[in-house]
């Protein structure tokens, strides 16, 4: 399929799409896409992707914040009745009300994401609750591999223990630069999160603020970064591991950053100076 792409790019919305369709092929030939499975696509863009998800799914529906595109997209995806498109921005949809019309078994979401703004996408992905069966997303390749990164490396922050407390994370394909108009700086990949509930916290944000906090200051140990907190419970925990207050935050593996968060409950969670709890 001849797609058009005779527009002028955006940078203020990242605007890098994809013009190699084997690269797209290789991608959603791993994702076992069926009559069956709603799909929701973030950013369309000229509608390389959508045209390759349209003939497998039984409805995709796109969101695309450039208004722009209305034209393109027309013509580009005039042969296909079950695709929509949505020109909103994704972050402010209200995506949930949105689905209500279709008939599924499965619920996908695939994006290319803009470089610049992948985490609050992800963070809104997961903040809609919805049963997603798979999210495929192409991320830049350095924010790939923090986010299926392992303790005791370079790559692993809080946004790897964030995400691996939803999701199953995997590298599908590596993505060369080289196949994006306009051409990005950096190559790309396209990563798995598929949803499973192995663990569970007694205060989601509460998780998440620790674990964010214990990251502050990548370089510097729990007993620096987390000096505001109950350091005596945080330690009670660490020494079930052979570990101390003097380790780093990069050391500990997601189950015990669960353990401590959970240890901590709802007491004197984060001492603040005038002595109250947060």
């Amino acid at each position: 399929m001849n797609i058009k792409s005779d527009f002028h790019f955006k940078k203020k919305f990242g605007q890098n799409f994809i013009s190699d369709p084997n690269i797209i092929s290789s991608m959603i030939n791993k994702l076992d896409i069926d009559k069956d499975t709603l799909v929701i696509e973030i950013g369309p863009g000229s509608g390389s992707l959508t045209s390759h998800l349209a003939p497998l799914a039984g409805n995709v529906l796109c969101y695309e914040i450039d208004t722009d595109l209305k034209e393109t997209l027309a013509d580009n995806l005039s042969n296909f009745n079950n695709v929509d498109i949505i020109y909103n921005d994704f972050l402010k949809a209200d995506v949930k009300e949105d689905i209500k019309k279709y008939n599924y078994k499965k619920l996908y979401l695939i994006a290319n994401l803009p470089y610049y703004i992948t985490t609050p996408i992800v963070e809104r992905i997961i903040n809609l609750n919805l049963n997603f069966d798979l999210i495929a997303i192409m991320v830049q390749k350095e924010v790939g591999e923090r986010f299926n990164a392992k303790p005791c490396t370079k790559d692993y922050g809080s946004l790897t223990v964030y995400l691996n407390y939803y999701f199953d994370i995997n590298k599908l394909i590596n993505v060369p630069r080289t196949v994006f108009v306009p051409q990005p700086n950096v190559d790309g990949v396209v990563i798995t999160l598929k949803p499973h509930h192995r663990y569970s916290v007694s205060n989601e944000e509460k998780f998440k603020k620790l674990v964010r906090d214990s990251f502050v200051q990548k370089r510097k140990t729990l007993n620096n970064n987390l000096k505001n907190y109950d350091l005596n419970t945080i330690q009670n925990i660490l020494n079930k591991h052979n570990l101390d207050l003097k380790v780093r935050a990069e050391a500990l593996p997601i189950e015990i950053f669960i353990e401590i968060s959970n240890a901590l409950g709802d007491k004197k969670w984060c001492l603040i100076k005038n002595g109250m709890s947060s």
